[in-house]
């Protein structure tokens, strides 16, 4: 069998992503924020694009306005005739400076010229900060200092100890029992708690701290975790030998621990949500803005479209390079402002099928699906997941995130689809109004919602329940 090689054409179609279209794919995902840091990175990277804010729009037509007036009034009056340098006087510039304090004084010599602004702003004082600052002050030695360095280092967040004490020993080339000891004396400083390897340990140290060692309390938490956990306190109190009172006094006490002790000295910051569209009640009818705050308004440079008008202004090389980075400042503009525009026509959408919702709130949130809206605007299904990912509207009843409309229904009994968002508004209804010393339990919440032609499963429910950031009946009852 011979091989051979040929040549051969043939014409195939098919879907190419070019990378101007990658680029307006991902742009339509970008949350507000990302697109901001995005535009700031092009902006440093392509000299043809340039920020214009709404003052520089001004300032450009009352100039153009300015310039119109000037020449018409050069057009009416008569030019005046005056001899060359006639009204000019001589000015003394060395007595003008001395008269006007013009040079800048010099600083004080305790302050420093090179601190600005970020010098003078306020850090917020972390765990690490705090318990370093409490080891300065503490009468312990080089060696168990370093101890106590490896130590602070491994807590987490919340105050507790990440790291096993061997891994620990191991790193600072130290005995175990010498770890240990060092670590007893972390636990010591403040806050209360700090340091400790499990949730059982943090209590007790709280529990120290406050005075009411070697009592019931620290009975209870030492050898009752469990039963405390499953609020059976009849059992602790009968395995105890106890009057159930005292018991629930001591359970009282435990109820006022901090269980996350490093909590206070977090350094994380709030983000604040600012929101990509604005939906306004005007009358009977709904209007929709988007929110162009803060969001970079590009346009073309116009020095460099006049190196590309002039031929004799630059050469072939350069001229190639500033067309390439014009295509892509175009491009990026173009694919922004159809960002904008596909997130105005999602939003619209959105409002037309959520009115009720709008209106009378998540009681009549209506079930809806990608689809709706896609084929409601003429678009495809992907392009509405990637318009609606870390959107926001700002809505009569809150500012919520666009995917927050698309719900999966749930058919009642008499045929109607109902959101599942309103299921779980009622399920959240119904555990709200029962009473704390006789929690309900799941199975009852389905026979509620069965009396309100609402057919659910049990662990619909639970799954629900739990989405909700609600606790199972055993673990919301109270006694006190």
């Amino acid at each position: 069998m011979a091989f051979e090689l040929k040549q051969s054409m043939k014409l195939v179609q098919q879907l190419v992503m070019t990378p101007q279209l990658q680029q307006a794919i991902k742009l339509l995902q970008l949350s507000r924020l990302e697109l901001v840091n995005l535009a700031s990175q092009e902006l440093q990277e392509n000299p043809l694009l340039e920020e214009s804010s709404l003052v520089d729009m001004e300032k450009s037509s009352l100039q153009a306005d300015e310039q119109r007036e000037n020449q018409k009034e050069k057009e009416k009056e008569p030019e005046e005739v005056k001899g060359e340098l006639e009204g000019v006087k001589d000015i003394n510039w060395d007595e003008y400076m001395q008269n006007y304090e013009y040079y800048p004084r010099p600083l004080p010599p305790k302050e420093d010229p090179g601190r600005g602004l970020e010098a003078t702003l306020t850090k917020k004082t972390s765990l690490v900060d705090h318990l370093v600052w409490q080891l300065r002050l503490s009468p312990l030695t080089e060696v168990e200092v370093e101890a106590a360095e490896m130590i602070i280092g491994n807590l987490n967040d919340d105050g507790y100890m990440d790291c096993p004490m061997e891994e620990i020993a191991d790193a600072c080339g130290m005995e175990i029992h010498f770890v240990e000891r060092t670590l007893a004396k972390v636990q010591e400083f403040d806050p209360p708690g700090v340091a400790a390897r499990d949730l059982q340990e943090c209590l007790v140290l709280q529990a120290k701290r406050f005075g009411v060692e070697n009592t019931m309390v620290e009975t209870i938490l030492k050898d009752h975790m469990k039963e405390l956990e499953k609020r059976r306190y009849d059992l602790i109190a009968k395995k105890l030998g106890e009057p159930l009172d005292d018991v629930l006094a001591a359970v009282q006490v435990i109820t006022h621990l901090d269980p996350k002790p490093g909590r206070a000295y977090t350094g994380e910051e709030p983000l604040y949500i600012i929101p990509d569209v604005y939906v306004y009640k005007v009358d009977d009818e709904y209007v929709v803005v988007l929110n162009e705050d803060g969001l970079p308004k590009l346009r073309i440079s116009g020095y460099y479209k006049n190196i590309l008008a002039k031929r004799d202004m630059a050469g072939t090389d350069t001229k190639e390079y500033i067309q390439d980075k014009l295509r892509s400042a175009a491009w990026l503009i173009k694919s922004i402002h159809q960002r904008q525009r596909t997130i105005y026509k999602v939003a619209c959408s959105i409002v037309n099928f959520q009115r009720e919702f709008l209106d009378k709130g998540i009681a009549c949130l209506k079930p809806l699906v990608l689809r709706d809206v896609a084929e409601d605007i003429d678009m495809h299904e992907s392009t509405i997941s990637r318009v609606t990912t870390n959107k926001y509207m700002h809505t009569p009843q809150g500012i919520l995130e666009m995917k927050y409309f698309f719900k999966s229904s749930i058919t009642q009994r008499a045929g109607e689809k109902i959101s599942s968002e309103t299921i779980k508004e009622r399920i959240r209804q119904i555990i709200a109004q029962e009473d704390p010393h006789k929690p309900i339990s799941d199975q009852e919440v389905v026979s509620i919602l069965k009396a309100s032609d609402v057919d659910i499963a049990r662990r619909t429910v639970a799954k629900y329940r739990e989405s909700l950031g609600i606790l199972p009946s055993m673990r919301r009852k109270k006694v006190f």
